[in-house]
C-alpha cells in the first residue's frame, strides 16, 4: 500500500468561490458547519467557510476520488502554522497511529497533539481515518501568519524531510 501526501497550504481556499477546501470532507461536515457558522463563517469568505455541502468543490472531490481509487496505508496532509502534528479524529484510533505519530514527531521535532475540537471536523485526514481506520496526520509546518515567509523554507524542509522518509517506508 502506498502513502499519500498532499500539501494543502496552496489550495486551501478557492478565493473565487470562498470555500475552505479542507472543510469539504464528509467526516463530521455538519458539525464543522455548525461550528463555523456559529463563529460567523456562514457565507463565502477568505477562510473557514465550509461550503454548501461536503465535496461540492471539484478540488476536494478530486482528492476524495483519488483516495478511493488507491489503497493508501496512511496519509499525510500538510498545512502551515504551528510546528505540530495532529494524529487522530474523534474517538477513532487506527492501529499504530499513535506510535507512527510519535516517530514522525521525533523525526521532525514537532509536538504530537490532539486536534483542537473546533478544528476536528470535515478535514481530509479526518475523513481518511473515519473511512479506512488507518493512520492519518496533519502536519502543521512552520510558525506565523499565512502565507509563511520564504525565509522559513530551509527550516521547514529540514524539519520535515524525516517525516517524508518515514511516511514512505512505514
Amino acid at each position: 500500500m502506498p502513502i499519500f501526501i498532499f500539501y494543502f497550504c496552496w489550495w486551501k481556499l478557492r478565493k473565487t468561490i470562498g470555500v475552505d477546501l479542507n472543510l469539504q470532507f464528509p467526516a463530521g461536515w455538519e458539525q464543522a458547519k455548525e461550528i463555523k457558522y456559529s463563529q460567523g463563517f456562514d457565507k463565502p469568505a477568505p477562510r473557514d467557510f465550509v461550503g454548501f455541502g461536503p465535496l461540492t468543490e471539484p478540488e476536494a472531490l478530486s482528492i476524495y476520488n483519488f483516495t478511493l481509487m488507491h489503497d493508501f496505508r496512511l496519509v499525510i496532509a500538510y498545512h502551515t502554522q504551528g510546528q505540530e502534528i495532529y494524529w487522530q479524529f474523534q474517538n477513532y484510533n487506527p492501529p499504530d497511529s499513535l506510535t507512527i505519530g510519535q516517530q514522525l514527531s521525533n523525526a521532525s521535532g514537532y509536538r504530537l497533539s490532539e486536534t483542537p475540537y473546533n478544528s476536528s471536523f470535515a478535514g481530509y485526514k479526518d475523513w481518511f481515518i473515519q473511512n479506512y481506520n488507518r493512520p492519518g496526520y496533519t502536519i502543521e509546518a512552520g510558525i506565523g501568519e499565512n502565507p509563511l515567509p520564504i525565509s522559513q523554507f530551509d527550516e521547514i524542509y529540514n524539519d520535515n524531510i524525516g517525516i517524508l522518509i518515514l511516511g514512505a517506508i512505514l
